[in-house]
């Protein structure tokens, strides 16, 4: 009987030590982190505007209310809907339609901020001095595919003629969906295709090697700006 007695006891300690043991770990044990809360605000002073991507178009939203004091309503919804993406909808979203003091030239009219139209001010929300380049090179989806931008622009044709319904106004930006520029989409009417049709230019699916120059006509055409230790590059020597 004393045997038995004992045996209950070390099992009664054993279980007591092991209940003691558990709600010590318990106590010790880490608290998982918790995942931040998903942001869904960025705060502009007294302002806050639902969080976004970065796009690609340079303009600060912030320094136009932190730095200089414009609240809501000073843009929204009289010159811009509260809405990405409505103004460029709309089809109008232009230099003209700047120049003629709608959108942003409501303001950047010279006087109350800077203008549109000042060639020094291109870099301000363009990132660049906006030079029209004589030739564009295109390399994808095929190499060698030419265009003559000086030759259109002489011809009177203007930026709005062309950006930013047929191309973006961005370097590359064309090449960057190799999959839709195609002659297809030309054929289709799209890029080059919305005046390459028969009847306002001579259509894309003519004239091949006016823009199809290939390496031999890039060699002849940029042959000038080709390094010399560049120019025998492929040929054979005897």
């Amino acid at each position: 009987m004393k045997a038995k007695m004992r045996i209950v006891a070390a099992l009664g300690l054993l279980v007591a030590a092991g209940v003691l043991c558990t709600a010590e770990i318990q106590a010790t044990a880490p608290v998982a982190a918790q995942a931040a809360p998903e942001k869904k605000y960025e705060s502009y002073g007294n302002t806050q505007v639902v969080a976004v991507d970065p796009i690609k178009e340079m303009f600060s939203h912030k320094s136009h209310v932190v730095t200089a004091g414009l609240s809501c309503d000073s843009c929204h919804p009289d010159l811009f809907d509260r809405k990405r993406g409505s103004a460029k909808a709309k089809g109008d979203y232009t230099m003209a339609s700047l120049e003629a003091g709608k959108y942003c030239g409501a303001c950047h009219d010279g006087k109350t901020a800077f203008n549109t139209t000042g060639s020094e001010t291109c870099k301000t929300c363009h990132g660049s001095d906006m030079k029209q380049p004589e030739t564009i090179v295109f390399n994808v989806p095929v190499k060698t595919v030419i265009f003559e931008h000086k030759g259109h622009v002489d011809m009177g044709l203007d930026c709005a003629s062309c950006h930013a319904k047929a191309f973006e106004m961005r370097k590359g930006a064309a090449e960057e969906h190799p999959d839709k520029f195609t002659m297809e989409a030309l054929y289709a009417g799209k890029y080059c295709g919305a005046c390459h049709n028969g009847t306002d230019a001579f259509a894309s699916n003519t004239r091949c090697t006016t823009c199809h120059i290939g390496v031999k006509g890039f060699d002849r055409k940029f042959a000038d700006a080709i390094p010399a230790d560049k120019k025998d590059h492929g040929k054979k020597n005897h």
